[in-house]
């Protein structure tokens, strides 16, 4: 049964100029992801400098190390989704997810210079984020109305990136208080994992069959039959797994847009921490809107727009303009890129799942596109090595064109949905 036809269609329109709340899973959920989020940036906004500028690794081992360690999450991401659909055990299996990230910070913090530990914390660090993010997903899912669903996937990355604008600034400064002694960094992010888990344990429910949302009352057809990629038959959903994969194998990863902008301007490598903080910024006051304009209007269009927002950032890398110009506008459109994708994807994606099958259909949209981007990564450090980076960037500028061309073509064309109005039949959706 699709998520379209079941999330409320029969229920009496909210009276008019009243907002419905955010289902209280959803602020639990974001609770929990800015807490892990502070965590895991922590980490993240001092890596690349860490990694390139302090071990020196070239940007073809840094780009193996990124594409390598992210494919490791592909496997999990399906079993992971799996797991949780079966009996509906999206806190279990979401929940070990959490404490994987959290424990990989150990790793980290006795690797010392050693690179084989510092990839195997790296990979236990994407296998956890690769187990929950399914889950979690799917949760939001569960517990939102369909014609809601930007904007609960909105409200949850803004939650989440709240915790990326915190994180790089306690890593900073961590840094300066203790004269650039990474392991502080890694034991403080420890310790602030660790109590994600516990408001993952406190906060979200534990059962999902039964979630707070008002259903009606209507029969079912019987549940989708052999396993968790058979379920989502639809030509709309494989369309979109089929875009996830052209977009994300002409996406650049954010670390190598850091290290770009950085070698352009010159900037200080004391400030490189900093960086992330102002797409995380723009990120997090575009979340919510984006969330909504895509209920409103169809969640296509912005899905396609960002990655033109992403398009355009690579342009700006490769012009002539001032440092002062190019610095805040690559980070504005980077910030633009996530707002209007990161979410508004898993939101187009949800409609068109089969009833039990949410968590494992997330799984293989979110896994194809991991993949892709793992050969952008490899690719990209590549081609960095062996010809420049404006060499690079300017592939990937022509193959980022190619894939929001054909993504435009073959993405379903989602309609807006009302409040209190039926929601269209994914069969609907996709010319």
């Amino acid at each position: 049964m699709y998520l379209a036809t079941t999330g409320r269609p029969d229920a009496p329109p909210a009276p008019s100029g009243v907002r419905r709340r955010v289902p209280g899973t959803v602020l639990a959920l974001g609770a929990v992801s800015l807490v892990t989020d502070v965590s895991s940036e922590m980490v993240t906004a001092v890596l690349p400098l860490y990694l390139v500028l302090g071990l020196g690794l070239s940007p073809l081992q840094f780009g193996l190390l990124d594409g390598l360690t992210t494919g490791a999450t592909a496997l999990v991401r399906l079993l992971g989704g799996a797991t949780a659909d079966r009996g509906g055990r999206h806190k279990t299996v979401g929940g070990l997810g959490y404490a994987l990230s959290a424990a990989s910070r150990l790793g980290l913090l006795v690797a010392g210079g050693a690179t084989g530990w510092i990839a195997g914390s790296l990979a236990a660090d994407r296998l956890g984020k690769g187990v929950r993010t399914a889950p979690r997903d799917a949760l939001i899912t569960l517990h939102s109305p369909p014609e809601d669903l930007g904007r609960a996937f909105g409200v949850h990355r803004a939650m989440d990136t709240t915790g990326a604008l915190l994180g790089p600034l306690a890593a900073f400064a961590l840094l300066w208080a203790t004269a650039d002694a990474y392991d502080a960094v890694f034991a403080v992010s420890f310790c602030v994992g660790s109590f994600g888990v516990l408001l993952w344990l406190l906060l979200v429910p534990g059962r999902t069959r039964h979630a707070r949302v008002a259903r009606p009352v209507v029969p079912r057809p019987p549940r989708a039959r052999g396993g968790f990629l058979g379920a989502p038959k639809s030509p709309g959903y494989r369309r979109i797994v089929l875009c996830a994969g052209l977009l994300g194998a002409a996406t650049v990863g954010d670390a190598f847009l850091y290290l770009l902008l950085q070698r352009r301007t010159g900037l200080d490598p004391t400030w490189f921490p900093f960086l992330p903080l102002g797409a995380a910024a723009v990120f997090l006051l575009l979340a919510v809107p984006a969330g909504r304009l895509a209920d409103r209007l169809g969640r296509r269009g912005p899905l396609l727009y960002g990655h033109g927002a992403l398009l355009l950032a690579y342009g700006l890398l490769l012009t002539p303009l001032p440092d002062a110009a190019v610095l805040p506008g690559v980070l504005v459109l980077l910030g633009t890129f996530y707002a209007a994708t990161d979410g508004v994807l898993m939101a187009l994606t949800g409609p068109f799942l089969t009833e039990g099958r949410q968590a494992g259909g997330l799984a293989l949209v979110q896994t194809v596109q991991a993949l892709a981007r793992v050969g952008a990564a490899v690719a990209f450090g590549a081609l960095w090595t062996a010809s420049g980076p404006d060499t690079a960037l300017a592939g990937a500028l022509l193959a980022l064109a190619v894939a929001v061309c054909c993504s435009a073509r073959l993405l379903p064309r989602g309609l807006a949905v009302p409040a209190g109005h039926a929601a269209p039949e994914p069969s609907e959706r996709t010319d």
